[in-house]
């Protein structure tokens, strides 16, 4: 199989040989941004939104970005046809760039957009559901997807060394924010209920927003911990997971440990809107 075609600083390059200068900002301290979207038959699913997403994270850490949103849709849609992968993923990321002195930003920062085939789906996940641990944790800037990732990589260590798919965020007053790298829902007493403040505001999390209404009422809100012992359904977003039925939280069982109506419901609604989505950019 061919490698995958990156962008970098320019410059279109084969997985194997991207690059960034060992002086640049993101790796020598972390300072950068990045966003993650999928395709759909080709199709990028709300693309515009997550470059404007991807926009709000660099401004709210004060790195300026040299392109516009049309420019960087441009250079994703060129990386896209690029690879020909009827399902991809797509991470566009822009860091501080090289400093001589390892610290200051330059003006100059890099770009980099990735693209590689989404695996197919383990169906069992969504037949079966999956498991998910909590981790208490103090976050910095919850609201950015920045590349700082260290607790979240070490809560998904965690996650998979006690058999776990994801790690859910708790608070200092025992609040679920969300996942590593998803949103969070809660089905309870015929309502879905989701975290509305410091999170990311996720794509399919939107969408989710959009379409469940019709189902059952909706609410955003704070979820203390002490809520899941009488939650009828669980389920977490994101653009790969779409949504995935999370069935354990630590040792407490989920409603009757199967993924529930309202969840599967949701997902066959998500999927029919993502098809649509589809159908009418194309």
């Amino acid at each position: 199989m061919s490698q995958p075609i990156f962008y970098v600083n320019g410059e279109f390059t084969p997985a194997e040989h991207a690059a960034l200068p060992l002086n640049d900002l993101g790796i020598v301290r972390g300072y950068g941004v990045f966003d993650f979207w999928r395709t759909y038959d080709g199709t990028p699913f709300h693309q515009r939104e997550h470059l404007q997403r991807f926009a709000r994270s660099a401004a709210q850490i004060d790195l300026a970005l040299p392109w516009t949103e049309d420019e960087l849709n441009a250079l994703v849609n060129e990386t896209v046809a690029r690879n020909g992968f009827a399902n991809a993923g797509i991470r566009i990321i822009a860091t501080g760039g090289p400093a001589p002195d390892y610290m200051s930003p330059q003006s100059n920062p890099s770009l980099v957009i990735m693209v590689k085939a989404v695996p197919a789906y383990q169906a069992t996940n969504y037949s079966e559901g999956c498991r998910a641990i909590t981790k208490a944790m103090i976050r910095e800037r919850p609201t950015v997807k920045s590349l700082n990732y260290i607790g979240a990589i070490m809560a998904v260590e965690e996650a998979k060394r006690r058999d776990a798919t994801e790690a859910l965020y708790l608070t200092a007053d025992g609040c679920i924010t969300e996942g590593t790298r998803s949103n969070f829902f809660l089905v309870k007493g015929g309502e879905l209920i989701t975290p509305a403040e410091d999170i990311l505001d996720g794509i399919t999390r939107m969408a989710v927003l959009k379409l469940a209404p019709a189902r059952l009422p909706t609410t955003e809100r704070a979820v203390h911990i002490s809520e899941l012992a009488d939650a009828d359904e669980v389920f977490i977003t994101s653009s790969t997971k779409e949504l995935l039925p999370i069935v354990q939280i630590d040792d407490l069982v989920i409603g009757d440990g199967r993924p529930g109506p309202v969840t599967l419901t949701l997902l066959d609604d998500f999927r029919a809107y993502a098809l649509d989505y589809h159908k009418s950019v194309t």
